[in-house]
């Protein structure tokens, strides 16, 4: 297993409940977290309510600080966006520089929501990890964490997270680490899903499982057998 040990994680849109959700547990397993947002200020604030427990129960040891996005994106070792799809290309173009020659973790869902529920956008790239690894040219883009729970990952009475996260790239280097940093998540295992072609579906899937947690009223995920 690739050696992740004091790997910096920078969280772009990590206000958000799936960016706090992972920068919570990143914390928890010991990397030093950065939370970034478009206000340095909010960033913090998310930080400081990482620090402080979602029940108000501070927890000791937790390295997480909050930044606007284009100062994580140059500080931190490895970097994940996590912000909502119609943004996503934007803020990747702005920040372009400060993350050449990083790996950029993509878990952005471009989905629509109607009276029928949720539904898989088409992209013109073929999907948000596609978009991102176009213009981010000189980036190791990796596809990964999209079908994890938020709600999961910031409740406390949780310790462990039942599920694997599929990993898909096409540099083998980054999707060994990227599968590596899955795994200090208590109950989480990084699984190699293929190429970066085949991010589509595991993107639009998601839209299947937020149809499955409301009709169960659950917080499914997914464990691949015999692997």
């Amino acid at each position: 297993m690739t050696d992740v040990n004091g790997i910096s994680i920078g969280i772009l849109g990590g206000t958000g409940d799936q960016g706090k959700g992972l920068a919570r547990r990143f914390a928890l397993a010991g990397h030093p977290v950065l939370i970034g947002s478009r206000s340095a200020e909010r960033a913090q604030e998310a930080a400081d309510s990482i620090g402080a427990g979602v029940s108000g129960q501070a927890v000791s040891g937790l390295s997480v600080s909050g930044a606007a996005n284009a100062d994580v994106a140059a500080r931190a070792d490895v970097v994940i966006v996590a912000v909502p799809y119609d943004g996503h290309r934007e803020l990747l173009v702005s920040l372009r520089a400060e993350l050449a020659g990083k790996i950029v973790i993509d878990c952005v869902n471009p989905l629509g929501f109607d009276k029928q529920g949720a539904h898989a956008l088409q992209v013109e790239e073929g999907s948000a990890a596609q978009q991102a690894a176009a213009v981010l040219p000189d980036s190791r883009v990796v596809a990964a964490f999209h079908h994890v729970s938020a709600m999961l990952l910031l409740d406390e009475s949780v310790a462990k997270v039942d599920l694997d996260v599929l990993v898909l790239g096409d540099d083998r280097e980054a999707t060994d680490l990227v599968q590596a940093l899955a795994a200090v998540i208590p109950g989480v295992r990084g699984v190699y899903g293929g190429r970066l072609r085949n991010a589509h579906q595991v993107e639009a899937f998601t839209a299947n499982l937020i149809s499955i947690n409301r009709r169960y009223k659950a917080h499914a995920g997914l464990r691949i057998t015999d692997v």
